[in-house]
C-alpha cells in the first residue's frame, strides 16, 4: 500500500518537527536524523513517540 504525495509532503516527525522519508516496501516513516522509524498500519501512518523503532532495525 503507498501512501498520498500530498500527505507525504504534509508529515512531519513529532520528535524534532522535521521531515520523514517514506520507505514503502518497509512501510516505515524514517527520520534518519534521529536514527528511528514510524511504523504504518493499514496505510495509517503510527506517529507516535512511544511507538517509534530504533532505525535501521536490528536483528
Amino acid at each position: 500500500m503507498t501512501l498520498d504525495p500530498q500527505l507525504l509532503a504534509v508529515l512531519a516527525c513529532p520528535k524534532d518537527k522535521g521531515p520523514l522519508t517514506y520507505l514503502e516496501k518497509e512501510q516505515v516513516l524514517i527520520n534518519e536524523r534521529l536514527g528511528i522509524a514510524y511504523r504504518i498500519e493499514d496505510g495509517i501512518p503510527v506517529l507516535l513517540i512511544d511507538e517509534a523503532i530504533k532505525w535501521p532495525a536490528q536483528n
